[in-house]
């Protein structure tokens, strides 16, 4: 029989240009361009591991927390009783963080910045305030509540400017914003809250809302960033972070 190399040098070749480029593939979502690592952007997550992740106040992840199809996600598991928010194993004081997230119908859930963890806290919104994350358009508990719909301080701040998160299973963009004490939310682009931390205006709004009963909430600048386990579905995505 007759071999045909020069057949056989062009299936090589393909096969090897598929495997390269299988290889060299960038997840668009979980990765940084070359400016954005110039500026001093770092992701928080990877989109394949938990790297820079732990659970707060445990010593393990509780299988609700999974990655998956390049998504960090909050699962719902039937009588499933271990659950924990995930933390981030650095602390962070002045920073621009970004992220996208999606939510389950009439899902809640949330990111707290300044969180302090210690057994003596047993939540990370026993210190973190939290940039809400809803579905507002079929959620009943929070509904007519400013301060409890997506964008919001939860419970502390109502929302600045009206804006309605993507439908559920949709794709949202989030921002907060923290220089010296200062914190600003965005949400799909618009500016939902603003407020300086321990000023008498942030002070006030913390003794009129449900978490007044904490005595260290809202009083620290500087803590770990936490993702809610609030047992509905969440994914987060394109988490990064720069220091400023």
């Amino acid at each position: 029989m007759k071999i045909d190399y020069r057949k056989i040098s062009i299936y090589l070749f393909a096969f090897a240009f598929i495997l390269f480029s299988s290889c060299t593939q960038t997840d668009p979502h979980n990765s940084l361009t070359q400016a954005e690592k110039n500026e001093g952007w770092q992701l928080l997550f990877d989109g394949k591991t938990l790297n820079g992740w732990h659970a707060y106040n445990q010593k393990h992840i509780p299988p609700v927390w999974k990655v998956e199809n390049g998504e960090l996600k909050c699962v719902q598991i039937p009588n499933n009783l271990d659950h924990a928010d995930l933390v981030t194993d650095s602390i962070y004081e002045n920073f621009d963080l970004r992220f996208e997230w999606t939510i389950q119908k009439a899902g809640n859930s949330g990111v707290m910045i300044n969180v302090q963890e210690d057994p003596k806290y047993a939540a990370t919104f026993f210190t973190g305030p939290e940039f809400q994350m809803l579905d507002n358009a079929n959620d009943e508990v929070h509904k007519g509540k400013a301060a409890e719909i997506a964008g919001a301080v939860y419970s502390v701040l109502p929302v600045k400017n009206e804006v309605q998160p993507k439908p559920f299973g949709e794709w949202n963009e989030s921002r907060i914003l923290q220089t010296n004490g200062k914190i600003t939310f965005w949400l799909n682009g618009v500016e939902t809250a603003d407020i300086l931390i321990n000023s008498d205006e942030w002070n006030e709004l913390v003794a009129k809302s449900s978490l007044h009963t904490y005595p260290d909430f809202g009083k620290l600048t500087k803590g770990r960033i936490a993702l809610q386990d609030h047992v509905d579905e969440a994914s987060f995505r394109a988490i990064k972070i720069k220091k400023l």
